[in-house]
């Protein structure tokens, strides 16, 4: 039976909700104030990273605290303003991220992980999109030899455990690979299962166009309430007011203050994270996606030019940009590889949407029927999109599920 379902949100977790839902057969209108897979879909990494299995814990050891706490770091930075709001959501994530805590939560999280590629799939043919797409895994390189022995101990439990698949490249392989790179590398892992998008913006476009060819419907506006109206919904929108049976709140980090609205708390803080591209000098070539694992920020070879994303920022949602950690990736970035002139007038500013236990919230919302979320996938929104939206339909659906959701849900608070 066809139902009304509004969803609210077009990056790639939203778009994935509604594909899936529109090739159910059900009525569907999605949402957003701007274009689908303008906001933190469009700047991030572009890979959809089957080897993520496990989530980034907060650091307890007294060696990292005390190299990030001076906050001249490329991997982290922090803003007192932005500490300061967030101070109980950041507060459980250190608590969870106890080596206890952080044991329990692993095999939950990966069990989504494992879904991604074969969740992206189907979505990338529906939308004839395998242009977008590279099947070559990535690079995960390293300056120091003890840091990649650490790393490989742990990609080797990770492959027993989890499925990960990767080779180690020594410094002569690594230089096969990508000869354009500097020789001060001691190797790299090549997480060889992967995907990588050149646009990730432009994919998540292309699964809303397949959405919209399964007869759903985009919106561009701005919500301006979300109300219980009856046994149904009221969404009142810049464009006028859309009623449905149900909703889906899919609207990243600012969902918490919309549900904050209908009484429903959720410990949310945001990861910041920016981007620019560069030409590139002379005839080089950069062939993968690159990490420089211990400085922290990555290179990726974009439709745009080469894409260098950042590590995260600790900073209000809306607070202004701050462009220092840019420039500090790109100084080492520029004496690894030869970057060319930027191509971006001004640095791009997303932010990740981050629960305090690591895990996205995905399932109905508490004492409100009808009402569903999708949000808080932190780093890895653009690998899980495809997977919370097959999931989620599932769950609308009343269907028998093919993962334990229960860790997802959001009453788990």
């Amino acid at each position: 039976m066809s139902r009304e379902i509004i969803v609210l949100g077009a990056g790639m977790v939203g778009v994935s909700v509604a594909w899936h839902l529109a090739r159910r057969g059900q009525h569907v209108t999605l949402v957003d104030r701007r274009e689908p897979g303008r906001e933190t879909s469009f700047g991030n990494a572009g890979i959809i990273q089957r080897e993520a299995v496990r989530p980034y814990a907060f650091p307890r050891d007294l060696a990292t605290l005390m190299r990030v706490l001076p906050n001249r770091q490329v991997d982290i930075r922090y803003r007192p303003g932005g500490m300061v709001s967030a101070a109980g959501p950041l507060l459980r994530y250190w608590q969870n991220s106890s080596p206890s805590r952080y044991a329990r939560i692993v095999p939950e999280y990966a069990s989504l992980i494992a879904l991604s590629l074969d969740a992206h799939a189907p979505m990338i043919e529906a939308a004839g999109a395998e242009s977008l797409i590279r099947k070559q895994g990535w690079l995960e390189a390293y300056r120091t030899a003890g840091g990649l022995a650490e790393r490989c101990r742990e990609a080797e439990a990770n492959a027993e455990r989890f499925g990960v698949e990767y080779r180690v490249l020594d410094p002569a392989a690594l230089a096969a690979m990508e000869p354009d790179l500097a020789e001060e590398l001691a190797g790299a892992i090549h997480w060889t299962q992967p995907w990588t998008a050149d646009d990730p913006g432009g994919l998540v476009q292309a699964y809303a166009q397949a959405f919209q060819a399964e007869g759903g419907h985009v919106m561009q506006a701005e919500v301006q309430a979300v109300a219980r109206v009856g046994a149904g919904w009221r969404v009142t929108t810049t464009e006028g007011a859309l009623e449905g049976e149900q909703v889906v709140m899919a609207m990243g980090p600012w969902s918490e203050n919309w549900l904050g609205k209908l009484g429903i708390a959720v410990p949310l803080f945001v990861k910041r994270g920016y981007h620019m591209h560069y030409a590139v000098v002379g005839e080089a070539r950069l062939n993968h996606w690159v990490m420089d694992a211990e400085v922290g920020y990555l290179l990726a070879p974009m439709r745009a030019g080469i894409r260098l994303t950042t590590g995260a920022e600790l900073e209000r949602l809306e607070a202004p940009a701050h462009h220092r950690q840019l420039a500090a990736a790109e100084a080492v970035a520029r004496r690894l590889f030869p970057l060319g002139e930027r191509r971006d007038p001004e640095p791009w500013k997303g932010a990740r949407p981050c629960t305090s236990d690591m895990k996205p919230v995905i399932g109905p919302a508490p004492d409100q029927p009808g009402l569903w979320l999708a949000f808080g996938h932190g780093h890895q929104g653009f690998t899980l999109g495809p997977a919370t939206g097959r999931l989620l339909s599932q769950m609308m659906a009343g269907e028998t599920l093919e993962v334990d959701m229960t860790p997802f849900r959001a009453n788990r608070f």
